[in-house]
């Protein structure tokens, strides 16, 4: 049993150009103009059409109130270093970040230094990123975390305490009020930052603009997609305004519609569309405006999630920047919904439920009770609730000083997968057809902060010819680290690093090379990472 979703024909409408053009993006967020911005830098006599939906970019899960504006890079985030099973501390996926947000500081650095982004201060801020945890077992994995990460260059710097008084220093607020006899731990780092990607993406749809080539259509809802005989596409969209359907043939099509993207994919037929699924999640953060509190807490604080609760719900007390002043937002805390967009449809889900998904969602459900367990329970909140959460980080927090806030939609992949069978990933996925005509994003988080990586994911395997006759070499301009890993080497960690941060104007800490960084290591791990050397930021 499964609910129909609505039947759309492919498309019925003919082409308004007889060539195609290049590219069509779907969605005017920051996944879209990213990979715009790669394609006008790559080939400039490219025609590119993007498709928004809304009156503006960037209004959905790219605003910056939409978003936790983290810089993910691993720093922080205690669920992407799991313990196994022997006690040990799973490092792979915090280093892939940690990577994937070095080439978003790459991207962002070489833009700004082409004019494409004029001003750093704009768009991204230093703000230290720490874990904090309390309780004897939360310490002691704290503790192995930290042992386990300083091994490798990219979190050289991190900072280990259990004092007090230390972490006082880094975070006052959450210190003030807190029981003294409570046992604590934290790490902190200093070369984390805050992102507004909100901000970054109208920067570069203002520079994308001056290319006559390149073509936003705002108020333009995408409502068909039919692949020709020849592999192009026909793209039918709605103009809102003009109350009238258009049609554009292209070479090919990318969806970046964030929790709208499934639906698409599913409209355009291909066969991959039929392994995955959708499952809605939104979120709300508590909001906190006063001066007072914005410019006594200068740090992203990460915890660890409650046991039996999902990876999204790990809380963390953010210091923001937001509409050109400092804020604070606690959370996140979820918020039932079936909808896939902040702005969509209350049948979102209901019509993405067709033969082809219907057994995974049904499999998934049934393997993650937790979750279903955890939704339900955030679905009875009280405000009274949510601080009593607050007050775990905040604990002089009052009521009065605080507003809850509703973010952006997120759709958790589902997806089929011939080994493992129906599985729930936390990640991004990108999809596309036998052809590589077509490209579709799915999944939230780490999401905007490692866009530049994904959208050269999408390069790779859209445009396989390009990139091996002429793209390679520009893209090494763009992406000076272009086809190596930073944490293989501490002398180009900090080569790329030292770039980034003068063009970005952000901190740098010199790792040490060739046998220091292994006596550096050594000393911070016997130390808990107080050395001298760790701390001369």
């Amino acid at each position: 049993m499964y609910f129909p979703r609505p039947r759309f024909s492919r498309s019925t409408l003919t082409a308004e150009n007889d060539k195609p053009v290049h590219a069509v993006l779907i969605g005017g967020g920051i996944m879209s103009t990213t990979l715009a911005t790669y394609l006008q830098e790559l080939e400039p006599d490219w025609k590119i059409h993007l498709f928004e939906s809304m009156d503006g970019v960037a209004l959905e899960s790219t605003s910056g109130w939409n978003n936790a504006g983290t810089g993910h890079s691993g720093f922080a985030e205690l669920n992407y270093t799991p313990e196994r099973d022997d006690g040990s501390i799973d490092t792979s996926r915090a280093i892939d970040i940690a990577e994937q947000f070095e080439i978003s500081r790459q991207f962002w650095a070489h833009q700004v230094r082409i004019g494409r982004l004029p001003s750093p201060s704009d768009f991204i801020h230093p703000t230290p990123h720490m874990s904090f945890v309390w309780g004897e077992d939360n310490i002691a994995y704290l503790r192995k975390r930290h042992a386990a990460l300083i091994t490798h260059p990219l979190f050289y710097g991190m900072q280990y305490s259990e004092d007090p008084a230390q972490i006082r220093e880094w975070a006052p607020l959450m210190m003030e009020g807190r029981d003294p006899q409570q046992k604590i731990a934290a790490t902190w780092m200093p070369l984390g930052t805050d992102v507004n990607f909100g901000e970054i993406t109208c920067q570069l749809i203002h520079a994308l603009e001056r290319n006559p080539n390149f073509h936003l259509h705002l108020c333009h809802k995408v409502r068909r997609l039919r692949q020709n005989a020849d592999k192009t596409w026909n793209v039918t969209v709605f103009d809102v305004k003009a109350g009238r359907q258009r049609t554009v043939k292209s070479k090919f099509v990318f969806i970046g519609a964030g929790g709208a993207s499934l639906k698409l994919l599913q409209r355009s037929g291909i066969p991959e569309s039929r392994n995955y699924a959708g499952f809605p999640v939104g979120g709300q953060f508590l909001a906190f405006n006063s001066p007072d509190i914005a410019e006594r807490h200068g740090v992203k604080a990460y915890g660890k999630a409650e046991a039996g609760s999902p990876p999204m719900s790990v809380p963390h007390l953010d210091a923001r920047r937001l509409d050109g002043k400092p804020a604070v937002m606690f959370g996140p805390f979820a918020l039932k919904s079936s909808k896939f967009l902040k702005e969509g449809s209350r049948l979102d889900l209901i019509t993405s439920v067709n033969r082809h998904n219907v057994a995974s969602m049904l499999a998934v459900g049934s393997k993650n009770l937790d979750l279903v367990k955890y939704l339900a329970q955030q679905a009875t909140l009280t405000d009274a609730d949510r601080h009593a959460a607050l007050v775990k980080y905040f604990p002089q927090a009052k009521p009065e000083d605080w507003k809850l806030v509703t973010a952006g939609q997120r759709v958790q992949v589902i997806k089929r997968d011939p080994k493992k069978g129906a599985v729930l990933q936390f990640g991004t996925e990108v999809v596309t057809d036998a052809e590589c005509s077509i490209a579709a994003l799915l999944g939230a988080s780490p999401g905007a902060s490692t866009a530049p990586s994904i959208m050269l994911n999408v390069l790779s395997r859209a445009f396989p010819q390009e990139m091996a006759a002429r793209w390679e070499a520009r893209l090494k301009e763009i992406i000076p680290s272009h086809g190596h890993k930073l944490n293989d080497s501490p002398a180009l960690t900090n080569r790329i690093r030292r770039l980034t941060s003068e063009t970005l104007q952000l901190p740098h800490l010199q790792v040490p090379e060739t046998d220091a960084f292994a006596v550096a290591v050594t000393a911070a791990v016997e130390e808990n990472g107080s050395t001298k050397e760790m701390q001369a930021l």
